[in-house]
């Protein structure tokens, strides 16, 4: 009955194991077995050499990727609707100390490169304006719309172009991977992506996501930064062990691609309500004051998302039979 957020999902059970098989004694902070295998592990999903920094949250994620890109002087591009905009209690900012946010627009919180051109265009090349260093995309979006792997490269060659780093918020990354159908590498790096926040916390981990950089050199900084920012944990296997444990198997993908389709379920019923195209596991209604009130009245929990708007999010353990009466309930609202 609740669909406020993929964040308030239970941890899959195979990540509880994974951290009690890691309850042992082991080197502190990232010297321990499980934190070895994570460079080796993610190079072969994205079919090639990557490093990798694990640490508990996506703000921390998303941080330390644009302090590692963006110097303090300079400013990242990213959509005005971006989760680093709006909903990081200027983190950003506060870990590149002080590099600037520029904020362009897009249906359905997606950047192109006709919208980073224009924003481009308004920056002078002197020393009275800060200059770009990056462009930052979430994948997927914050209203739950996938870029396809053309997409994301067609940002990627004007990033090159200009002299870019690009960053890609993956907070539901494995959700937009379901639905695009392609490979990890496809999604990344093949097509320009500097650096990945890889998430895991939304997709059954309790508090561990991956950092993860494409271009060699970025992460020993990186490592000083973490430190420096307390993040890093002295029992650092228990967040290795998380990532490792998803990713066997292909559970992050499976438990992505339930939620995918339990976010069809909510959208097949919903009709013309829908504010967005339903592309991964987020849902977007229009509703007024009265209906939602009916709708929770039920027992549904959700997310208010602006007047006459409301935000359901499918977690990864929420199964048809779980959806099928907030759909139902939906439908019922003619």
């Amino acid at each position: 009955m609740r669909f406020f957020s993929d964040n308030a999902a239970p941890v899959h059970p195979a990540v509880l194991a994974a951290m009690a098989e890691a309850d042992v004694l082991d080197t502190a902070y990232d010297g321990d077995r499980w934190s070895g295998m994570l460079d080796a592990r993610l190079s072969a999903l994205f079919e090639t050499e990557v490093e990798t920094l694990w640490v508990p949250t996506g703000t921390a994620a998303n941080c330390l990727a644009l302090a590692a890109l963006c110097p303090p002087h300079g400013a990242v591009l990213c959509h005005h609707d971006a989760h680093i905009q709006n909903d990081e209690c200027g983190a950003p900012e506060f870990y590149t100390h002080g590099a600037k946010l520029l904020l362009a627009g897009g249906e359905g919180a997606k950047l192109t490169p006709e919208t980073l051109r224009a924003l481009l265009g308004t920056i002078r090349k002197d020393v009275h304006q800060v200059q770009p260093h990056a462009i930052s995309i979430t994948n997927a979006t914050e209203y739950g719309l996938v870029y396809r792997p053309d997409e994301v490269a067609a940002i990627g060659a004007l990033a090159a172009e200009q002299g870019l780093a690009l960053h890609m918020d993956g907070a539901r990354f494995a959700n937009a991977l379901v639905h695009a159908g392609c490979s990890p590498a496809d999604m990344t790096w093949r097509a320009g992506v500097t650096a990945l926040s890889m998430g895991f916390v939304k997709n059954g981990g309790m508090g561990a996501e991956a950092l993860v950089f494409f271009k060699r050199g970025l992460v020993e900084a990186s490592r000083y930064r973490r430190k420096r920012a307390g993040l890093l944990f002295s029992k650092g296997r228990y967040l290795a062990a998380q990532i490792l444990a998803l990713l066997e198997e292909d559970r992050w993908l499976a438990n992505a691609r339930n939620a995918n389709e339990g976010a069809a379920l909510i959208a097949a019923a919903a009709g013309d309500r829908l504010v967005h195209t339903v592309e991964a596991n987020e849902v977007f209604l229009r509703v007024s004051a009265e209906e939602a009130a009916a709708l929770r009245a039920k027992g549904f929990d959700f997310y208010d998302w602006g007047p006459g708007e409301a935000r359901l999010v499918v977690s990864w353990n929420q199964r048809a039979e779980d959806i099928r009466p907030l759909a139902e309930a939906i439908a019922a609202l003619g």
